[in-house]
């Protein structure tokens, strides 16, 4: 495709993927948590590094990091905006660059072939941020200053033509000129290699943030400062032979956390037992954890290895360890002391090399001052204690567990959903989640189940405790205000929802009102379907099958 001077599609798409929530003092960009930096604070901490790291180092630095961003907002691309041209998509990349702060962008031409990842381009950007802040604390350049904005425009054409793409400044407005000019096209099509070729190259420290979802483990997902705390803990102590002690509410994933801390120690190829204890009745516990001889008691027709002794050489993860009975709790002590254990009825001990792992959802200490724990085993289990903050405490992981519970599911499922409608990501945003990590997955299993094929999760799927809640969210509009989502403004589409409830139709009142809505979105979008669908709410497929639907009614009736 080729393109001269042409004008970037409406933002308001993009300007609705930022979410202010005041009460709990977040902002929301697409899926993570966001800050607003005046140029000012974001002068001040470019300069630092200059002083600190000299040019040449903040250069690479700003580069790359710049690199990671785009390349992570040219994955987005596609999914922001389904079904529109080449073009339409790739200017998510200016645009998000635009909402961002950083300057608005100009397209003086375009040409790519998709197929062959054929590209050439060239872009102003206009009151560029890092030139204005350049200017301000060392005067005019010799040479261009907007790395970061360099940085995040290679890697978001490099990601979205799929090969190597180096967008250089060759203008700059920290060096006088009027705008910033980028010259876009493949690495290997320069006939210069500049050093700047170097700092797009992958590196582990920033490029981090484009590869897979920070902290994702085999389902272990997260972002958060809680979360961060948590695996901090871990990566200390996994590879030890501690006791760890999984302390938080239920449903957290307390047994999640101990199965990552087993798979990143040197036990990772032996087995992993997990016993809740509070589902064992207290006539079987010890005999669940230590075994049983041939006829200790009535019932006993064999002998029976207990969870210690098939945990040999491994990890033994004892979840909710406050319910076993004081007399359990003493062979406990002596098994984690002695390393060895005594079947129910034997009279011969066995050596056991097992690393116990303890979770609760109670306070141990208290449980210790009421007389229903053990002071002796308290100090045992307690060496390492990893806290693991409730889902409400650390929201920045909803996002990141939301998009990992989906594709797992639609997997399981054997279902394609594409996503959350907006309305459905604020409320689970706002949720409080009193059953933790685990209300949220069966919350999204059970929305994957009944979500239609091809259809994204919509508000009534999730099925909340006590309703939606309600939170104060603000959005950009379209003259760039805080808007917390009035009723429609358009006086037409109102008139005639009003006179449809108020007349008798016979062909019931709701389809005549989707009826007029579709039409009104896609009259408005000047017959741009996916315009009109990314106005209300939904696919372009969705508007596509419902207008078809009452067209063929409307047909038929007449």
């Amino acid at each position: 495709m080729s393109s001269a001077v042409v004008h970037l599609p409406d933002i308001r798409d993009l300007a609705e993927q930022v979410r202010f929530t005041p009460d709990t003092g977040r902002i929301w960009v697409r899926d993570q948590r966001g800050v607003l930096l005046t140029a000012s604070v974001y002068g001040a901490l470019r300069r630092e590094l200059i002083d600190r790291l000299g040019p040449a180092a903040t250069r690479e630095l700003l580069s790359r990091i710049g690199y990671a961003e785009g390349g992570r907002d040219a994955e987005a691309a596609r999914r922001l905006r389904p079904d529109v041209s080449y073009f339409d998509a790739f200017a998510v990349g200016p645009q998000v660059h635009a909402l961002a702060g950083f300057g608005w962008s100009e397209v003086v031409h375009l040409n790519a072939e998709p197929e062959s990842g054929a590209f050439a381009g060239e872009f102003l950007v206009h009151d560029s941020l890092e030139a204005a802040t350049h200017l301000d604390a060392y005067g005019q350049s010799p040479e261009p200053v907007c790395w970061m904005q360099s940085g995040y425009a290679s890697g978001f054409a490099s990601a979205f033509a799929g090969r190597p793409i180096l967008m250089r400044e060759v203008e700059c407005r920290g060096m006088g000129h009027e705008a910033c000019r980028l010259i876009g096209k493949p690495l290997d099509e320069w006939l210069t290699q500049a050093p700047d070729t170097r700092y797009y190259q992958p590196e582990a420290s920033v490029n981090r943030f484009a590869d897979a979802p920070a902290g994702e483990h085999d389902g272990v997902v997260g972002i958060s400062a809680g979360f961060g705390a948590a695996m901090h803990l871990l990566r200390k102590a996994a590879d030890s032979r501690a006791t760890l002690l999984f302390v938080g509410e239920t449903g957290a994933g307390k047994e999640v956390f101990a199965r990552l801390a087993h798979r990143m120690s040197g036990r990772r190829n032996e087995p992993f037992v997990a016993v809740n204890c509070a589902a064992l009745p207290e006539t079987l516990i010890e005999t669940e954890l230590f075994g049983v001889v041939k006829g200790a008691y009535t019932g006993a027709s064999k002998s029976r290895a207990g969870r210690f002794e098939r945990a040999d050489g491994g990890t033994l993860f004892l979840d909710e360890v406050t319910s076993l009975s004081l007399a359990a709790q003493g062979k406990l002590l002596r098994a984690l002391q002695e390393r060895e254990i005594e079947r129910v009825g034997d009279n011969q001990t066995r050596r056991v090399d097992v690393r116990v792992m303890a979770a609760c959802n109670v306070d141990l200490r208290q449980a210790v001052d009421d007389g229903r724990f053990r002071e002796d085993l308290y100090f045992r289990l307690t060496t390492f204690p990893v806290p693991i903050p409730p889902l409400r405490e650390r929201r920045d992981d909803i996002p990141l567990l939301m998009a990992h519970l989906l594709r797992r599911f639609c997997t399981e499922h054997d279902k394609t959903v594409p996503g959350f409608t907006a309305r459905a990501v604020e409320a689970l945003f706002a949720y409080d989640f009193p059953g933790n990590v685990r209300e949220l997955e069966n919350i999204i299993e059970r929305a994957v189940l009944l979500a239609g094929d091809g259809e994204p999760i919509d508000l009534p799927q999730l099925a909340l405790r006590g309703g939606p809640p309600r939170l104060a969210a603000f959005a950009l509009d379209a003259a760039g205000r805080l808007s917390d989502g009035a009723p429609l403004e358009n006086n037409d589409v109102r008139a005639q929802v009003s006179g449809l409830l108020a007349a008798e139709t016979h062909g019931g009142r709701f389809a005549a009102i989707e009826h007029a809505l579709l039409e009104q979105a896609v009259g408005d979008a000047r017959g741009n379907l996916a315009a009109a669908a990314r106005a209300l709410g939904l696919t372009r497929r969705q508007v596509q099958l419902r207008l078809e639907r009452h067209r063929r009614a409307a047909s038929s009736a007449g």
